[in-house]
């Protein structure tokens, strides 16, 4: 027997779907709401203004100031930085590590007891997160670049911390990629 769907099934009324669009939307919402705590992706109005991360912007900018004066650099070009492995390395790369790592990682950490407690003023949850992302960068990395990643990691995760966002680490991250990059480009990305 050979059946015809739109007999079989007749067309429902545009009011039966928007009441199953209804339910389906709040249904939504823990779970999106949800997702959102877990990735640490709530607002956080001028955190652009905090004193955390305009020290942290501000020793980052030291650091690029220093870095020639320690190794030898090759900036980027221009035609290079307009680049997508550029922009990969500078802004994608930073995105996808927060969100990775201080938003899901050390959100979850934090939820436990255990993630709460602090040593000299980082919690227990920045310290275990960074010492993974140390981990995820020493096969790109030389050892000891990949052990000094633990510094702005650890950076981040107070800013994840304070702010209870993946907002903040997510744009010092990025201004931290971008100023290594722009000034050592030529050999570090890859």
């Amino acid at each position: 027997m050979i059946s015809n769907p739109s007999v079989d099934n007749p067309p429902r009324s545009s009011a039966y779907l928007l009441e199953t669009r209804r339910d389906v939307t709040v249904s939504m919402v823990p779970v999106a709401s949800v997702l959102n705590e877990l990735f640490g992706r709530r607002p956080v109005l001028a955190f652009y203004r905090s004193p955390a991360f305009l020290s942290s912007l501000a020793a980052g900018a030291a650091f690029f100031c220093a870095l020639p004066l320690l190794v030898a650099v090759q900036p980027v070009s221009w035609q290079r930085m307009l680049s997508v492995g550029f922009l990969m390395a500078a802004v994608w790369q930073p995105i996808v590590e927060e969100l990775l790592f201080r938003g899901c990682l050390q959100g979850v950490l934090v939820r436990r007891v255990s993630g709460r407690q602090t040593v000299i003023g980082i919690s227990l949850a920045n310290l275990l997160t960074s010492i993974l992302f140390i981990g995820a960068h020493i096969p790109t990395h030389p050892l000891l670049w990949a052990l000094l990643t633990l510094f702005p990691s650890l950076v981040f995760g107070v800013l994840r911390d304070r702010s209870g966002s993946v907002v903040p680490p997510i744009a010092l991250h990025i201004f931290y990629n971008t100023g290594y990059f722009l000034i050592a480009g030529g050999s570090a990305i890859v």
